[in-house]
């Protein structure tokens, strides 16, 4: 036979069932169960003090008009909350407080203090406090700059770009749950999850959409176990929509955080709340994690952003010029694309120090200006040559459009450079012969080792020859 308090808790929870969504139903009130009924006093166990301000912040009225139904005017509610001493740690024990009234009666000692504000409501206690405040929101932690509108697609980014999209125009519903973003840095992980974030936000206002980096993360999980209150930490995380954590392989190796944020994980993803994490290796790659954590990355998507290629690198700078208000020659903005390939983060500071130069020094923007800047920066930065500014200077030094060398002609001239810039591909680069042959007019892996060849003969036997190649290489090293 069912004892009296049961019985009362669950025709409370067929009202209330019926009155709130069935999504915030099972949040806020599957994990409460019911402990004792004294003098028509129900009281409820609810799994920490977040959740009983929760609680009291949304729906106590529900509560009250449930509450007197099931037991008449005289009928009152109490919560008993739970107190761990640490996340897994030993023995809870519990506080009761009355519903609608802030004063704690203690039941037991507490090595943990409450703060409760003397009356006063909040809102979600959030790690982001600024120290003072009591009524606080969730700020997002998103910047405004990084949005989709400021985003370049290409055929690098193309798929990452779709599906977060995707995600924004319908957060938790798609088949992209998790996304997983990887890349090497600097090529945009964090710009397209802000973009993915602000683009919820703006789609769906009344959603709470948090970007953290991942060491903060960690960091507030560090300070939760110090300050024994590990269940307002999950809580908080559990009451997120779309949650964005930027740089996730820094939780590998770090046991106990991988823990809290595998049942946060779990809890956003059963209850259907959007996941975007970014990393800097796809999962595989993970080293450090635990199986089951790296076994749900693998649920969702995981898409990686490539290096941009020479159009993309263009129109990426052309917008940041467009932004800023500022006409830079096209010369320059090719040369800028062709010289930094593998980081646009350090193609933006480039740039930046250009139009710095010009401007404390009171010099015209130009291609000498360009390239004294560009070359000093690309020195500093340990350039890695590409076959896109490989063909560039061969084509600049012999004074001929770069279509020409990809084209089908058989005019000796263009025939002889296209061969220079397989040759300097193959010696300056780390790409296959089959890679550099499909750069270079979408030639085979045969035609550039012959290309190799026919130079370093040439080179042997005619002088003119030999003087082209010395000089072709030495702007390559500049």
């Amino acid at each position: 036979m069912k004892k009296k308090h049961i019985e009362v808790w669950e025709k409370c929870l067929k009202v209330i069932g019926d009155n709130i969504p069935m999504q915030a139903y099972k949040t806020w009130f599957e994990p409460i169960a019911p402990v004792k009924l004294e003098n028509d006093v129900l009281t409820i166990q609810v799994p920490s003090q977040f959740f009983y301000e929760w609680l009291e912040e949304h729906y106590i009225g529900l509560l009250k008009k449930t509450i007197k139904k099931e037991l008449g005017m005289s009928g009152r509610l109490e919560y008993s909350i739970i107190i761990d001493s640490s996340f897994k740690g030993s023995k809870p024990y519990s506080v009761n407080y009355p519903a609608s009234d802030r004063r704690a009666t203690r039941n037991k000692p507490m090595n943990m203090p409450i703060d409760i504000n003397k009356g006063k409501s909040r809102d979600i206690p959030n790690p982001f406090i600024i120290p003072g405040l009591k009524k606080i929101k969730v700020e997002s932690q998103l910047v405004e700059a990084y949005s989709f509108d400021n985003f370049i697609e290409g055929d690098c980014n193309r798929l990452a770009r779709s599906a977060g999209w995707a995600i924004a125009e319908n957060p938790g519903k798609t088949a992209f749950n998790p996304l997983l973003i990887y890349s090497n840095v600097g090529l945009g992980k964090t710009h397209l999850a802000h973009a993915i974030g602000l683009q919820v936000k703006s789609n769906f206002p009344d959603k709470i959409v948090l970007f953290v980096k991942t060491e903060q993360f960690i960091n507030q999980y560090i300070d939760s176990v110090r300050n024994n209150n590990q269940n307002d930490f999950v809580h908080f995380y559990q009451m997120i929509d779309t949650l964005i954590m930027d740089d996730v392989q820094f939780i590998a190796g770090k046991d106990k955080t991988q823990d809290v944020f595998f049942h946060i994980f779990n809890h956003l993803h059963q209850n259907n709340k959007q996941i975007v994490l970014t990393s800097d290796k796809p999962p595989v790659e993970l080293k450090g994690m635990e199986p089951r954590l790296l076994s749900r990355f693998k649920w969702g998507l995981s898409a990686d952003l490539q290096i941009p290629d020479l159009e993309t690198r263009i129109a990426i700078l052309q917008k940041k010029l467009y932004k800023d208000g500022i006409e830079m020659p096209y010369d320059v903005i090719e040369y800028l694309a062709y010289s930094i390939t593998t980081n646009i983060r350090e193609m933006e500071g480039a740039l930046v120090s250009i139009l710095a130069q010009s401007t404390l020094n009171k010099k015209i923007i130009d291609l000498e200006l360009a390239k004294r800047m560009i070359d000093k920066f690309v020195k500093n930065t340990s350039r890695e040559i590409s076959i896109d500014y490989i063909q560039k200077v061969v084509c600049d030094y012999f004074d001929m459009p770069l279509e020409a060398i990809n084209s089908k002609t058989r005019k000796r001239e263009i025939v002889q450079a296209r061969q220079l810039a397989m040759f300097f591909s193959k010696k300056h680069t780390k790409n296959s012969l089959a890679t550099i042959g499909l750069h270079c007019g979408n030639k085979d892996h045969a035609t550039v080792l012959h290309a190799c060849r026919t130079v370093n003969n040439l080179v042997e036997t005619d002088k003119q020859f030999r003087a082209y190649v010395e000089e072709i290489n030495k702007k390559l090293k500049i």
